[in-house]
């Protein structure tokens, strides 16, 4: 009795907790999912150790070479029939010590070189976080515009299925026909096909969402949106010109390429630095296998660059320098074309939106109600009433995809210039 006890009382607290998990929901406004999504993001995380990895090839290059010593000993005297002595009588042995010293500057300008890699990895993290920022954003706004469309079709459905049921009655009692009925159901199943559609893709969104704020598979979100600020600045206000000049001051990509050449032009001077032989310098000292006996000397040695001459390097180095080159222009192509491209179309998008009629998109349950009243009062037809209800849908569905349509545009400015014009 005692484990059946236990065992039921294990079964009713799984069962709570897998019950509390599916009905568990989070709520998230943009900043903070935004908060999630720097704090989670997997992608983020792994080009954040990038810059740590690039700190440690600074460390690196500040290290000295490490100094050398050599020891060399009598293995076996046939004379004496014994292995590695080392008395002046009877054994041998010599030893040095030697240090390698980099000439040119090489040590510095490795240093420099690796300080540019830091920018570099930072500029790359920076960047990264530009994109990711951006599909955060315009998926959180599908997300939610995707949401309320879903919310139509249920509100639809709700009232179709309610007006069915007064068919119904009215059927039985020989008031209507049934193939009014038929028309009213055959609405409501394609309604429900339409809405299962929608939510596959909503599912989809959240799966993004999701992955981008590094969040469970269970996690039940519901996002709100508050778009007063937005409406409050008007984009015709800004110019296109403070648009340009902000992303070639902020985007993180034009910046990467400049670093690039910066990098490029100190690999050159390392290089030319690599051409000049280091000197390598040793003490030595020899019992007796040298003259005098107990010897003790210092050496140089210093290679002679009549061959190798870092030729390749040097010519590597420079070809890096005219490829950073020709990518900064490239970039600074890109950069005007997006930021032109994105700011007409964030325009078109507003223009489209502002000449809708703001009352069109008011309360749906009280506009329905109006057309389910009109309709069992005989103003008008079933087949008008279908007409209305179903283009009634189709412009609520259009207006939130406008309304998507405009969030994303503006997002897309903020990426492409790489500030943040909409909070």
């Amino acid at each position: 009795m005692m484990r059946l006890s236990t065992f039921l009382i294990f079964v009713i607290a799984v069962t709570a907790n897998f019950a509390f998990a599916q009905t568990d929901s989070l709520k998230l406004d943009l900043k903070q999912a935004e908060i999630l999504f720097l704090k989670n993001n997997f992608e983020l995380l792994a080009s954040n150790y990038q810059i740590d990895q690039a700190k440690a090839e600074v460390i690196t290059a500040k290290l000295f070479d490490n100094p050398e010593l050599e020891y060399e000993n009598l293995f076996y005297n046939h004379e004496t029939k014994k292995f590695l002595q080392t008395s002046f009588e009877y054994g041998q042995y010599a030893a040095s010590i030697s240090q390698l010293v980099k000439l040119a500057g090489k040590r510095n300008k490795n240093i420099k070189l690796a300080q540019t890699g830091i920018k570099l990895a930072e500029l790359e993290y920076f960047d990264l976080l530009r994109t990711l920022k951006f599909e955060l954003r315009n998926t959180f706004y599908k997300t939610y515009f995707s949401a309320q469309s879903v919310k139509v079709y249920e509100d639809q459905i709700k009232s179709t299925e309610s007006l069915l049921k007064a068919y119904d009655i009215q059927l039985k009692a020989g008031n209507v026909a049934l193939k009014d009925v038929i028309r009213i159901k055959s609405l409501i199943i394609g309604l429900k096909s339409e809405q299962a559609n929608l939510i596959n893709d909503l599912e989809d969104h959240y799966k993004d969402l999701r992955l981008l704020c590094g969040l469970e598979p269970n996690s039940i979100l519901k996002l709100s949106v508050s778009t007063a600020a937005e409406r409050n600045l008007k984009l015709d206000q800004i110019p296109y010109s403070t648009l340009l000049d902000s992303a070639r001051t902020n985007r993180a990509d034009l910046k990467l390429a400049k670093t690039d050449l910066e990098y490029n032009e100190l690999n050159l001077k390392l290089q030319k630095a690599m051409a000049i032989p280091d000197v390598e310098i040793s003490l030595a000292y020899d019992l007796k296998g040298n003259y005098p006996e107990k010897y003790t000397g210092i050496g140089l040695k210093i290679p002679i660059p009549l061959f190798n001459r870092n030729q390749g390097e040097i010519k590597k180095a420079r070809v890096g320098i005219d490829a950073a080159t020709s990518n900064i222009k490239k970039q600074e192509l890109i950069l005007s074309n997006e930021v032109f491209n994105s700011y007409q179309t964030a325009l078109r998008n507003e223009k489209l939106l502002s000449e809708i009629d703001p009352s069109f998109n008011g309360d749906f349950n009280k506009i329905v109600n109006g057309l389910i009243k009109n309709f069992r009062e005989r103003n008008i037809s079933l087949i008008e009433f279908l007409d209305l209800y179903e283009s009634y849908k189709e412009n609520i569905l259009q207006i939130n995809n406008l309304e998507f349509e405009k969030m994303s545009s503006r997002e897309e400015l903020n990426y492409v210039t790489g500030a943040n014009i909409f909070k």
